[in-house]
């Protein structure tokens, strides 16, 4: 892809704080909301935000962490020229974060990535272009993966699609790569920050748009880098929280008598199953477990889900 070789740096922020990106063409219809728990890493997901072919309007940083180091990005972005805002947030979860940065954004459009993802020199210029022809719909983008770690979630097609309706399978926004009009989030609302979704929340977003009526359009162009930094430990962990939380989303609807749920949930059990076994029997550690967490967590996230009577 066309982000540079850089995955962590040494050192940073001492890189951020030696920025001399220059000023950039100003997208002023759109802000981007990172949500951090204050991660050193995330100098690097601001620099590439930075250094891109074009500048938002504003970043906004929602910070539930407690170091000071962020607020010192957030100096080096505005001692660059950019317009940048530092959230501090005492709620956690990554639901609340982003919806805290949206609430701040004054845009027309908003646009979200992670802190350990790292955008390609074009892409909120292609982010933009996507949202402007297409202001009734949710886009998303391309993920590819950025350091020596596995990474959890990937999405390499190159291939445009657009989703009208949900699927059996999965129809689920690339969380660190989407933008969105802000008029849309009024009508659908936003993440939902029940804990139980805890790591379901896009997923989640991009059923609820499709059974309001509003596409989801996938645009490869627009891509970003995941830096993988988990070990195998700590994704077995996140596998975990996936499969809990996926039961938490579908159980939330299984209570309103969502059938369409019903038939998904045993879709995505079976799946998990082929995906332990072939796990197995190929020796990829990774599939295997992610396969089990699905398998065993997915029930008892249906249960937690079903008795959930937090409003989104």
């Amino acid at each position: 892809m066309s982000v540079d070789n850089e995955t962590r740096p040494e050192h940073p922020l001492g890189r951020l704080n030696a920025l001399a990106a220059g000023p950039r063409p100003i997208l002023d219809d759109i802000s981007v909301v990172i949500p951090t728990l204050g991660r050193t890493i995330l100098a690097t997901s601001l620099r590439h935000i930075a250094i891109g072919s074009a500048w938002p309007a504003r970043i906004i940083v929602v910070d539930q962490g407690a170091s000071a180091e962020v607020a010192t990005m957030i100096a080096a972005l505005r001692a660059a020229g950019l317009e940048a805002e530092h959230i501090a947030s005492s709620q956690r979860g990554r639901a609340a974060g982003v919806n805290r940065g949206i609430e701040r954004a004054t845009t027309r459009f908003v646009a979200v990535t992670d802190d350990d993802c790292f955008v390609e020199p074009e892409w909120l210029q292609q982010l933009v272009a996507s949202l402007r022809s297409n202001p009734t719909a949710i886009v998303t983008g391309r993920v590819e993966q950025a350091g020596d770690e596995a990474v959890i979630s990937l999405r390499t097609s190159r291939e445009p699609s657009i989703i009208t309706r949900p699927l059996l399978r999965h129809d689920s926004v690339c969380g660190g790569n989407m933008g969105v009009a802000r008029e849309v989030l009024e009508r659908i609302g936003m993440l939902d920050e029940d804990p139980v979704l805890r790591t379901a929340e896009d997923g989640e977003l991009s059923y609820r748009a499709l059974r309001s009526g509003v596409p989801v359009i996938y645009a490869p162009n627009a891509g970003v880098c995941h830096y993988g930094w988990r070990n195998a430990g700590e994704r077995s962990a996140q596998y975990r929280s996936y499969g809990l939380s996926q039961g938490g989303f579908y159980g939330k609807y299984l209570r309103r008598g969502d059938w369409f749920i019903a038939a998904r949930v045993v879709i995505h059990l079976l799946r998990a199953v082929r995906r332990w076994g072939i796990g197995i029997l190929t020796g990829n550690r990774d599939l295997a477990l992610n396969g089990r967490a699905y398998v065993l967590g997915l029930l008892p996230g249906i249960a937690a889900g079903w008795r959930s009577k937090a409003p989104r």
